[in-house]
């Protein structure tokens, strides 16, 4: 998120100071790190609990549309960097990956056929596939099917024009740009505290941990795109905006091979339904992932927890995130999330071979010699204010945004990275109202889209997703 919104500043105001404070040794060495995250490219095209059935068996749509639709501006901007010098390998970062959802099960494939039946006649949707049949399957995912039995009914949507992201990779090379125009980059260098400015903006403490030497830096604008630790920033930043809100962290890890051998039987990202009781984040799902040119399976997530905020995070991280002004929503949420509690608490005792089995479900020759378990990011999800119930889990992303437009900050994760695009031209439009008109010329150059929804507009989509494909180089 950083990345983009200083690379968003850095091509709008050319002239600006601006700089980013990092407090690990390198990029995207946190929750961008390509094995902090399954790399996909989130655009509603697989993911089933973005489409959740409703009490009458209609198909609710709404959630893929719109993160579709913001994904379509993220792909835009990546097209205009690629072609305009700021992102410098392509490849190093995106590669076309299809997107598939996979279903077992007379009721599920059911649902999967309602699935695609309500997005068919939208055009960000219209080239996805319902695959059914034991040959057809096996054709297209040679290593789920071996050893599967196919007496029971399965189904799959295939969406070709998926990906998959190195948001590592993506990140560096956005931050190369910056850097190469004048931004700059404290690396090993903490944000303790920020507090407000008379004369207007905000006063930075900066903690160097290699030297344990302090310094203030003064900004007229500041962005809080630290991952989990977003929310204690803005706390002690004391903005009316972040009162009451709350942030709960949710761990995870997967498996992981590298095995040549099974790597070249499955390019797909296969997406399941999570197990009852559990959140949507926690839908098991089998992906090519493409880091550093090499490619790889993962599965998972497997939920883990830990009170860090970040992977490389702190253990009083969550108590001290609890304060008098949001300890009523933060209580409200713990009442109100039993089943999820519930399930972290069952998923810590999961053993190795356990693990494997949940594998096997989707691969079901899998060998438990083939594969090795990481720990992945740490997510922190917004517990938001509730009247009714004091406070309410979010599984989305948000932005907070001062008054006065001083400052800004991202709470939350899934979509996460895949949106960035669109949640950073938010962050513009809300703190900076007086520039931003001059400024659409040219990130209407950077989004052609900006303003329009595509889903409403076929033929402009199929015209930029022309463009984007070539400019990306990926699949048409």
């Amino acid at each position: 998120m950083s990345a983009t919104l200083s690379a968003l500043l850095r091509r709008l105001e050319p002239g600006w100071s601006i700089g980013i404070v990092e407090r690990l040794d390198g990029a995207a060495a946190e929750s961008s790190d390509p094995w902090s995250n399954a790399g996909t490219g989130h655009a509603g095209l697989c993911e089933l609990f973005y489409t959740p059935q409703r009490p009458d068996g209609s198909i609710d749509i709404a959630k893929a549309v719109r993160v579709n639709e913001q994904f379509q501006v993220t792909r835009q901007f990546w097209a205009y960097a690629a072609e305009n010098g700021m992102v410098s390998d392509v490849r190093g970062f995106l590669n076309s990956v299809p997107h598939v959802s996979f279903v077992q099960g007379a009721e599920r494939v059911d649902y999967l056929r309602r699935r695609r039946e309500a997005l068919a006649d939208n055009p960000l949707f219209a080239r996805n596939e319902l695959v059914e049949g034991a040959g057809e399957f096996a054709s297209r995912l040679p290593y789920m099917a071996a050893g599967r039995d196919f007496s029971e009914p399965v189904a799959l949507n295939w969406a070709v024009e998926g990906t998959d992201v190195d948001f590592g990779a993506l990140a560096r090379q956005l931050i190369g740009y910056g850097v190469r125009n004048g931004t700059i980059v404290w690396f090993g260098h903490e944000v303790r505290d920020l507090s407000r400015r008379r004369e207007g903006g905000w006063t930075l403490s900066i903690l160097n941990r290699r030297t344990a030497e302090r310094q203030k830096l003064d900004a007229a604008f500041v962005f809080v795109g630290a991952g989990g630790q977003a929310l204690p920033l803005l706390q002690k930043s004391g903005i009316e905006e972040v009162k009451g809100f709350g942030g709960f962290p949710v761990g995870g890890r997967f498996l992981r091979s590298g095995n040549p051998a099974i790597t070249g039987l499955h390019r797909a990202k296969v997406y399941g339904l999570p197990a009852p009781g559990a959140p949507g984040m926690t839908a098991p799902h089998l992906d090519t992932r493409i880091v550093n040119g090499r490619p790889w399976l993962m599965f998972g997530p497997f939920a883990g927890w830990s009170p860090k905020f970040l992977k490389q995070g702190r253990a009083g991280d969550l108590p001290r995130s609890v304060r008098p002004g949001n300890l009523a929503t933060v209580a409200g949420a713990g009442l109100g999330e039993l089943e999820l509690l519930r399930y972290l608490i069952g998923q810590l005792g999961v053993t190795t071979s356990h693990r494997i089995e949940a594998l096997r479900e989707f691969a079901p020759s899998a060998a438990a010699s083939d594969w090795s378990m990481i720990a992945s990011g740490q997510r922190v999800q917004v517990i938001r204010p509730d009247r009714r119930r004091g406070g309410r889990l979010e599984f989305d992303t948000s932005v907070l945004a001062a008054a006065d437009g001083s400052i800004a900050g991202l709470l939350g994760a899934s979509p996460g990275a895949s949106v960035a695009v669109s949640a950073m031209l938010d962050v513009l439009q809300r703190c900076f109202p007086e520039r931003y008109h001059t400024w659409v010329p040219t990130l209407t150059e950077m989004v052609p889209s900006l303003g329009v929804t595509l889903s409403r507009e076929p033929a402009l989509y199929e015209e930029l997703r022309s463009w984007t494909a070539k400019a990306l180089e990926l699949e048409a």
